[in-house]
């Protein structure tokens, strides 16, 4: 193996319980709202975090419970690139970003807090300043609202590949 997992023992992830629909374990800050669309591979989620005064901070997460970037397989690759596709351009019909940005950590060194994959997705504009502001909670109903705005654009016939109405949760 080329690395090591770093979870640490007994790790209750909190993607899995979101996206498997299992009680909520203590300390994870997810909420069933946060779930904006889920196909046979992935899930789009709302994050619980924030960086700086604009929100619709998204990740992109495998179904399966893969650690990092070295445990994706193609196929589930693939389908975070498409959904991350699909949910920049739900981003410009909702809130009209001037662009967006995608990241995604692996490992402590390389800032990975959850070990479970995610691949981040932020609306941008110029004067966000994403990289200078530090990490905040963002209220639950916040990220509800986000997430129906999301799934309004991504059924929005202005969408030039909207997502069929049965990934998104009712």
């Amino acid at each position: 193996m080329l690395y090591r997992s770093h979870a640490p023992e007994n790790y209750q992830c909190p993607f899995c319980e979101l996206v498997n629909h299992r009680e909520f374990s203590e300390g994870n800050y997810c909420a069933p709202t946060d779930l904006i669309f889920q196909t046979e591979l992935v899930a789009a989620i709302m994050a619980c975090d924030g960086f700086g005064p604009y929100g619709g901070h998204v990740m992109i997460i495998p179904n399966a419970h893969l650690e990092a970037l070295y445990d994706l397989d193609e196929e589930t690759g693939s389908a975070i690139m498409r959904e991350t596709r699909r949910v920049a351009l739900a981003m410009k019909i909702a809130w009209s970003p001037e662009g967006t940005s995608t990241r995604q950590h692996n490992e402590p060194s390389g800032n990975q807090h959850v070990w479970h994959y995610h691949q981040h997705l932020f609306p941008r504009y110029a004067d966000d300043n994403l990289y200078g502001h530090l990490r905040h909670r963002v209220p639950v109903e916040e990220r509800a609202r986000k997430a129906a705005e999301l799934r309004a654009a991504l059924s929005s016939p202005l969408h030039p590949d909207p997502l069929p109405s049965s990934y998104c949760p009712s």
